[in-house]
C-alpha cells in the first residue's frame, strides 16, 4: 500500500473529502476525521472505536497499532502502509467511515465555543 493508494481508498468513501490538520492531510465526512496520513507518509491514522481497534490490531497485528496515549485507549489507530493489505485496510476504514457517518454532522469550532459560552451564561 502507497500513501496514493491509502488516499484513493479514503476518498472512494461516500462524501469524504480531503483537508488537512497540524500539517497532515486528513479525510473527513460530516466535518469529522476517519482517517488521516502521518507526516512520514509511511503511517496512517484511522478513528476506529476501541472495540474496533481490537478486532483489526488482533486480526492484522503486523499492520494495525493502537495509537499512543490517551487517543489509542479512544480507539485511534495506526496504519502501517507497507504491511497493510488492501482488503484489511478498506474493511477498517469502512468502519472508521461508518462511525463518523453515524454520529452525523459535526459542529465547527466556533460555534461549538459560543454555545459553552451562553451555557455558562444562562447557568449563573
Amino acid at each position: 500500500m502507497r500513501e496514493i493508494d491509502y488516499r484513493r481508498m479514503a476518498l472512494r468513501m461516500d462524501g469524504a473529502v480531503e483537508g488537512a490538520h497540524m500539517g497532515h492531510p486528513d479525510f473527513r465526512v460530516n466535518n469529522r476525521i476517519f482517517a488521516s496520513l502521518h507526516h512520514d507518509r509511511t503511517t496512517g491514522g484511522l478513528m476506529l472505536t476501541p472495540d474496533q481497534q481490537e478486532q483489526v490490531t488482533h486480526a492484522h497485528p503486523d499492520a494495525f497499532t493502537a495509537a499512543s496515549g490517551a487517543w489509542g485507549r479512544a480507539g485511534a489507530t495506526t496504519v502501517r502502509l507497507a504491511s497493510v493489505a488492501e482488503e484489511a485496510l478498506g474493511e477498517a476504514m469502512t468502519l472508521a467511515w461508518q462511525t463518523c457517518v453515524s454520529k452525523g454532522p459535526s459542529t465547527p469550532p466556533r460555534k461549538r465555543a459560543v454555545k459553552a459560552v451562553r451555557r455558562q451564561k444562562t447557568r449563573r
